[in-house]
């Protein structure tokens, strides 16, 4: 995968995040949340063992679940 479609995806998933658990957050805050949540979600698909077959589906919504998992836990924790 591409770099540029990787950034892609975190700025997706991350927009997605913020929209549904009503926080605020830029270009670079969607970024970052879409990027860590991509690393918590295929951590968690890992550790599930689900079939992920890496199309960009899949890539999509695991990082969604991970940036709304992250950013609620944010939220949680600072504020």
């Amino acid at each position: 995968m591409s770099f540029i479609f990787w950034i892609i995806i975190g700025l997706v998933a991350g927009a997605v995040a913020h929209r549904v658990l009503d926080s605020r957050g830029g270009f670079l805050g969607s970024l970052v949340v879409g990027l860590v949540g991509a690393l918590v979600g295929g951590e968690l698909a890992h550790i599930f063992r689900l079939n992920v077959t890496g199309g960009m589906v899949d890539q999509l919504l695991i990082s969604t679940l991970g940036a709304i998992l992250f950013l609620f836990a944010w939220k949680k924790v600072f504020g």
